[in-house]
């Protein structure tokens, strides 16, 4: 296999191993940011919301990748769906550690708010090791692996300083 053909795959294998957790960061911290005011229960409000949202992105995440161009190149088989289910599961695992941060947010003695900002830190420090982890996967130099951390913590304070916007 030629070396550009080798590098293509590689990439490839590293955008399906680490977008979905990127992406899945970016939308806990979103999460986060709309939650707004909850109900009776808010942190376990947030919590269910945090990670149901990570499942439903993720099943709409596999539906366009099954009935998308999937569709159109290899016929739908359990083995296919399997895969796809895999390779789009960062999106659900990416939204776990800002709910863990919720819920066990009483144990260090925060409220709700001090809960949320909690939430929104963890997803933005995932947002960062998830592209570090795609970059250094892909075999990324150590300048690239910067810049790939550089703009999604950019990105992230972008999201932070929305919240600071919206609720001030």
């Amino acid at each position: 296999m030629s070396r550009l053909r080798t590098g293509t795959a590689k990439a490839r294998q590293s955008r399906e191993d680490y977008t979905g957790g990127v992406y899945g960061s970016m939308l806990a911290a979103s999460v986060v940011i709309g939650a707004g005011s909850l109900g009776s229960f808010p942190r376990t409000e947030l919590v269910l919301l945090l990670l149901l949202t990570g499942v439903v992105f993720w099943i709409a995440h596999v539906h366009a990748q099954l009935f998308g161009a999937r569709l159109a190149r290899q016929p739908l088989e359990r083995r296919v769906v399997a895969h796809v289910c895999r390779e789009e599961w960062p999106i659900v695992k990416a939204a776990v550690p800002p709910a863990v941060a919720v819920a066990v947010s009483p144990l260090l003695g925060m409220d709700v708010r001090g809960a949320g900002w909690l939430a929104l830190c963890v997803a933005v420090a995932g947002q960062v090791g998830w592209s570090l982890a795609a970059a250094r996967h892909a075999g990324a130099s150590p300048r690239l692996m910067a810049a790939t951390a550089s703009v999604n913590l950019v990105l992230g304070l972008l999201i932070i300083t929305f919240k600071i916007v919206l609720t001030h």
